[in-house]
């Protein structure tokens, strides 16, 4: 039995810079992950079904993207040894936080695990690049700056490559597709940032990224592109926002990713758990969790 975590992955920061002729569009973005995550467990053996529990399993439509990477895994390397595949989906579906292609990452980390002698000659990130834009950066699972469509991933020096941040997450337990958020986005375009030359640095050792405060200022600078057009889809993104700024201790609110899911940077982690728990009794549709980010 091998098993991963595939945590959340976080957007602290979200430039488009535009479309490409194949109708994706290229991004840069600075990337963190939680301390939450779902988890998948690979049962080697013959059979090679994928099942879901967890308070998210029934949300998940269509094929299961751990389904695609079972049958891509096969198509490359068929003498790889597989197996039955179980995930806990603790993570919202359509949520921002690459829940599906975290999945999709940890069954690679396993899969490598469980093929030590096959695995140093199979292009493991190229794999997690045909899966899907964000596969590539949660199968690294570190701190990151992304290029392009997601391919390009490059870590963050420095140890830890981040100051301490501690977050509270919040999702209003609505589905928000990907495709939907850049359709919006395309048909009305926000203005660049002020500072979008230093949100589009590939300078993956910024001074920015060394201390929490310098860190929140750049966050605050370039902000997320896609958050205007997905609060033009989900106003309750708004009031998500409005529900984190209000509370003590908050430095910085803003949407990961496509959305709706938004996080809170709070000044410790105390902080950020009273925050949580006064949005919850104040909210108790939502989907909220304090932890940690890096």
């Amino acid at each position: 039995m091998f098993r991963e975590l595939a945590r959340a992955k976080v957007n602290l920061t979200l430039a488009v810079r535009g479309r490409r002729a194949d109708g994706y569009h290229d991004i840069v973005s600075l990337v963190a992950f939680a301390g939450i995550a779902d988890r998948v467990t690979l049962h080697p053996g013959a059979d090679c079904r994928v099942t879901a529990t967890g308070p998210f399993a029934v949300a998940i439509e269509g094929a299961n993207l751990l389904e695609r990477t079972l049958d891509l895994l096969r198509e490359v390397k068929p003498e790889l040894r597989l197996g039955a595949v179980e995930l806990e989906k603790a993570l919202p579906v359509a949520a921002g936080l690459g829940g599906g292609s975290a999945d999709a990452a940890a069954l690679l980390r396993a899969v490598r695990r469980a093929n030590p002698e096959p695995a140093p000659a199979i292009n493991w990130h190229g794999l997690a690049a045909r899966l899907g834009a964000d596969v590539p950066v949660c199968l690294a699972g570190v701190p990151a700056v992304i290029h392009g469509t997601g391919q390009s991933v490059e870590p963050l020096a420095g140890s830890p490559p981040l100051p301490p941040l501690c977050c509270v997450l919040v999702n209003p337990r609505v589905a928000l597709p990907t495709a939907r958020v850049f359709a919006a986005f395309a048909a009305n375009p926000p203005s660049p940032a002020p500072n979008r030359a230093r949100c589009e640095g590939r300078n993956v050792n910024p001074a920015y990224v060394l201390d929490r405060e310098a860190l929140l200022v750049h966050m605050r600078a370039c902000g997320n592109d896609l958050e205007r057009a997905a609060t033009s889809l989900l106003p309750a993104i708004a009031e998500v926002k409005a529900a984190l700024t209000a509370e003590a201790g908050c430095r910085l609110a803003a949407m990961s990713g496509s959305g709706p899911t938004c996080f809170g940077i709070f000044t410790d982690q105390e902080a950020a758990t009273r925050a949580a728990q006064a949005i919850a009794r104040a909210h108790a549709g939502w989907w909220i969790a304090a932890t940690g980010l890096g």
